[in-house]
């Protein structure tokens, strides 16, 4: 089982550069457990529900949406504001996200919301560039206190659409955001200002790879041109201090009970045998 603490100069290199990437933050029996599970789930697997331009989402009722890039290309995601039992909550409590949160934020984090990433071979459309505090925001969030972890549930490519991200560009604070396809963007001009001034990085990474990265970093994602999906899961937090002012469809603070990193092996592994135990009844 891996352990991880996060160093002063990774914590360093984050606030330079808007991210952190760990390699092995997970081990492969986890991630194959996890992507078993994932794809055994009835709620993953069930029918999408198409998101028009402009429809506000119904969090509590949808959890698995389907997504428009601005050419039409569709991608799916699987949402959910809360911590059920099984292996999802399990990684989002685990220790070694959580303090490295907690470090790289600078205070007590609680769990904002996780979803599954689900963007499929040869169909999985583009995410356009935006920032997550770029609509978080408008959910009464006063500062950009806010971070996510990625992490690569399948091998992750320039080929099969990996996350981009602009080094430094969480320094640029909060650009303007509209609607692209049925997705939120971030403003071109801008966006395009930053990508001739800073580094655009692909951010390529082997199953159980992690990617810490800020609240106003710039990111995109390509179409899945492969033969081959790329599934990731993304574990969001917000600062106690930066508690929403106002009610949304995000949950506002609430202590977050963080869980040994072993946990998240054992239940995977119990939640698995349950799975094959319900299949063959």
């Amino acid at each position: 089982m891996p352990t991880y603490r996060v160093s002063e100069a990774e914590t360093a290199r984050y606030h330079e550069d808007g991210y952190l990437i760990v390699p092995g933050l997970f081990a492969a029996e986890e991630m194959d457990l996890l992507l078993k599970i994932a794809k055994a789930d009835r709620e993953m697997n069930r029918e999408a529900r198409e998101l028009n331009r402009g429809e506000k989402r119904n969090f509590e009722k949808d959890k698995l949406i389907q997504v428009r890039d601005a050419s039409g290309a569709q991608t799916k995601l699987w949402l959910s504001n809360d911590l059920e039992a099984g292996v999802y909550s399990a990684i989002v409590r685990s220790r070694r996200i959580v303090e490295t949160m907690e470090k790289l934020v600078g205070d007590e984090v609680y769990h904002y919301h996780h979803k599954m990433m689900l963007k499929e071979p040869r169909v999985g459309g583009a995410w356009e560039w935006h920032q997550d505090y770029g609509y978080w925001y408008d959910n009464g969030c006063l500062f950009p206190d806010m971070a996510s972890c990625m992490i690569a549930v399948d091998r992750a490519t320039r080929e099969n659409g990996c996350l981009q991200v602009i080094r430094g560009s969480h320094r640029m604070g909060r650009v303007s955001h509209g609607l692209s396809g049925s997705q939120t963007g971030a403003d071109m001009e801008r966006v395009n200002a930053a990508l001739a001034r800073m580094e655009n990085v692909y951010v390529e990474l082997n199953p159980g790879d992690a990617l810490f990265f800020h609240g106003n970093t710039l990111h995109r994602s390509d179409r899945n041109e492969s033969d081959r999906p790329r599934w990731s899961l993304i574990c969001c937090y917000n600062a106690r201090r930066n508690d929403p002012y106002k009610d949304s469809h995000h949950p506002r603070y609430s202590p977050l009970e963080k869980w040994d990193d072993a946990r998240v092996l054992e239940t995977a592994r119990e939640q698995w045998a349950q799975l094959e135990a319900s299949a063959t009844r």
